[in-house]
């Protein structure tokens, strides 16, 4: 059974320890070679890691429209409303992020202005692994074609039989994804990044993905931009006595069921209600599917502790930067306002953490592994690229030519002022 600790201080290191870390140096080498042969040789490793890593390999990768259209029609009307209100949501949510550029002009006649533009293609990667995930289609997908994304790229890994799943493809379709290609692991990635001659290279990957996903991307980043480099799934839970300890074993194991990788921690300054939490997560964990996945979890890397108060369970919040966290108290939305580091913060005994997976609005794709300190979920921001652009007239030049000139002298760049003085002397003419 979990351990109920007292926690009176610590660091995120030692809260979370001996959590998996993410870089491995095998993984590390392995992934580099797969980026290497598709790099080198296309198609042809490709095809060959597709075949050697997921079992078969389609004859033709690109998803056809007759394809997309039968997973469409075998998607059930239940599941395509509930979909359609996932993304509804979701749209609504990230329209609010959008933002223009901007110009002005000084009272010396320097116009000076940000324009804000779409990235032209993009990637994103859905896994297809242990679990079926229409969701993050979702997620990645709405907020890159409200940027103006013209080309959405979407891989998934498939097995034996060469399709994806429908709802997969359902949910792309209303997402606004523009191609889909069965490609997974590493290989896509490297698919993304470099191109074949199937899959034409884009400017920026997005999704998550298991150990050898994430690697792939931290490798090819600077050739590309991606998103963030995900570790295993976090979720925190700030409770008083005021939460239901059947309500919070189970938000535990909506995480821990993700991978065994995946940490599920309450903290609490109620001692009933972690020993009540300890012994519902036992009663709870053989009811589920995937309880050998969870098991492992909560036994490798659940946490509960006891605080003096809640002022410390809040700084140990802060301590962790989790990636989800769920405020279970009393006041809850007064509780927000103690709280600077999370990715996602899910408000009341009744937002589980489940709402913001699928169907609530803000995006799922968030910081982990303590990142949330300085990172931020996926949005609309993330699909776009700023220019800034100035006009001086030769006024305006004459007006600060001098300041630039003394500034770029004292930095020892005398062509830098001398691209500044040959045009004030030809004023002066």
């Amino acid at each position: 059974m979990i351990a109920v600790c007292r926690l009176e201080r610590g660091t995120r290191e030692e809260i979370f320890a001996n959590v998996a870390p993410r870089d491995d140096a095998q993984v590390t080498a392995a992934v580099a070679e797969i980026l290497e042969r598709v790099r080198t040789q296309k198609d042809e490793a490709l095809r060959a890691y597709t075949e050697r890593f997921d079992g078969a390999c389609p004859q033709q990768l690109r998803v056809t429209e007759s394809e997309w259209e039968a997973g469409m029609c075998a998607v059930s009307e239940p599941m395509m409303r509930t979909l359609r209100l996932a993304a509804d949501n979701i749209e609504t949510f990230h329209r609010r992020q959008a933002t223009d550029g901007f110009e002005f002009c000084t009272e010396q006649g320097v116009v000076m202005g940000q324009r804000v533009l779409p990235l032209a293609r993009v990637g994103i990667y859905v896994p297809g692994g242990t679990a079926n995930y229409p969701s993050t289609v979702l997620m990645n997908a709405i907020p890159a074609r409200i940027a103006g994304v013209r080309e959405i790229v979407m891989t998934t890994p498939v097995k034996a039989g060469g399709s994806v799943k429908p709802e997969i493809l359902a949910a792309a379709k209303i997402a606004g994804v523009t191609e889909i290609y069965k490609v997974g692991g590493a290989q896509a990635i490297a698919a993304l990044a470099y191109g074949t001659q199937s899959i034409a290279p884009v400017d920026k990957i997005t999704g998550p993905g298991n150990i050898y996903v994430a690697t792939a991307k931290r490798l090819v980043y600077g050739t590309v931009d991606i998103d963030m480099i995900a570790g295993p799934s976090e979720i925190l839970i700030v409770a008083d006595d005021s939460a239901d300890p059947i309500a919070v074993a189970a938000d535990m194991l909506s995480q821990a069921e993700h991978d065994v990788r995946a940490a599920a921690a309450l903290v609490t300054d109620s001692a009933a209600l972690a020993e009540q939490v300890a012994r519902e997560l036992e009663r709870q964990i053989p009811l589920l599917d995937r309880a050998q996945i969870a098991r492992k979890s909560i036994d490798d890397y659940g946490k509960i502790f006891l605080t003096e108060s809640l002022r410390d369970a809040y700084r140990v919040a802060d301590w962790i930067a989790p990636e989800h966290l769920e405020l279970c108290v009393r006041d809850a939305m007064q509780a927000v306002g103690c709280i600077r580091n999370a990715g996602s913060i899910f408000v009341g005994h009744y937002t589980p953490e489940p709402l913001g997976d699928y169907l609530a609005g803000p995006n799922h794709t968030l910081p982990t592994g303590g990142t949330a300190r300085f990172a931020s979920p996926l949005g609309v921001q993330d699909f776009v690229k700023r220019s800034s652009y100035l006009c001086y007239t030769p006024q305006a030049l004459a007006a600060v030519g001098e300041d630039a000139m003394r500034f770029a002298m004292s930095e020892g760049l005398q062509a830098h002022a001398n691209a500044v003085c040959v045009r004030l002397e030809r004023n002066d003419e």
